[in-house]
């Protein structure tokens, strides 16, 4: 008599945001057959997740493509579950107008230093005062006046102008005119130690996630609404679209070649204290 293998318990931390919850709608809600593996769901802020992946802590783990410069000795890169923004990206916001050239006079409100989009802004100018200040807490420094400015990388990047607060920079769309590539936010990472085996099924099973909430978009886009910070269904729906598309599914040659190039220039002008070669696991 065959035994049925034992079931294999596995930590999947991500942000409670409507696009990471989208991407793991499958996964999250058992729409899938995933075997003898069982996944138990972990919501933290991504400045949280990047700290705590520099301590090994969780299986598979959302990261800034930033902090992985600081954690490939323990995650290697899943090939799929990537944030990738073609020619959009985070957003500089100001409570009065400015000029990106203003930013070195500027104090900005930061979400966090292993972000992408702190490094992104850095590389674009690596002089200004900045303070770190929880993600959803942002335009509300900026609206107060504790903060010149705001750095956004979440929904507000589609709504502060209704607000009154003007854009400064784009990070997506100057990234894209400078190197004519899409600007890699964060992707998913899963710990080396659960040798190549494991890592190719658990693979698979993110995989088919994000394929099935691509195929049941309606559903899945219903299920994330929990997590949109009171968005309406519209503006999520755009939001989703932005961060979870056919360059969440895979990569391509393209989207890795951004997000090596965004660590070598990290690394060129000091940012970033070794230079690190992406890494991915074979792909399933």
């Amino acid at each position: 008599m065959q035994t049925k293998p034992a079931a294999q318990r596995i930590s999947v931390a991500h942000s409670p945001d409507s696009d990471d919850a989208f991407m793991f709608y499958g996964l999250a809600t058992n729409k899938l057959d995933t075997g003898a593996l069982t996944f138990t769901h972990v919501l933290k802020d991504i400045q949280t997740l990047n700290e705590e992946a520099m301590r090994g802590t969780y299986d598979v783990t959302a990261i800034s493509f930033h902090a992985y410069a600081y954690i490939a000795d323990k995650y290697v890169l899943l090939p799929h579950g990537a944030s990738i923004g073609e020619n959009y990206g985070p957003v500089v916001v100001s409570r009065e107008p400015a000029k990106a050239e203003q930013l070195s006079s500027l104090k900005i409100a930061v979400p966090g230093t292993l972000t992408s989009a702190f490094l992104a802004l850095r590389i674009f100018n690596p002089d200004f005062e900045y303070e770190v200040v929880p993600f959803d807490e942002i335009i509300d420094a900026v609206q107060e006046g504790r903060c010149d400015a705001g750095l956004l990388i979440h929904e507000g990047q589609l709504f502060y102008e209704s607000i009154g607060l003007h854009k400064v920079l784009d990070l997506g769309e100057w990234w894209n005119k400078r190197t004519g590539l899409p600007l890699p936010m964060g992707g998913n990472a899963i710990r080396r130690d659960l040798g190549p085996e494991l890592m190719r099924e658990v693979s698979k099973a993110l995989r088919e996630s994000i394929r099935y909430a691509l195929d049941n978009r309606e559903d899945a886009l219903q299920y994330a609404m929990q997590f949109a910070r009171d968005m309406d269904t519209e503006l999520a729906d755009r939001f989703v679209a932005m961060w979870v598309n056919d360059l969440t599914l895979d990569y391509t040659e393209r989207g890795r070649e951004a997000v090596a190039r965004l660590l070598s220039e990290g690394f060129k002008r000091g940012i970033i204290p070794k230079n690190v070669a992406l890494e991915f696991i074979d792909s399933d």
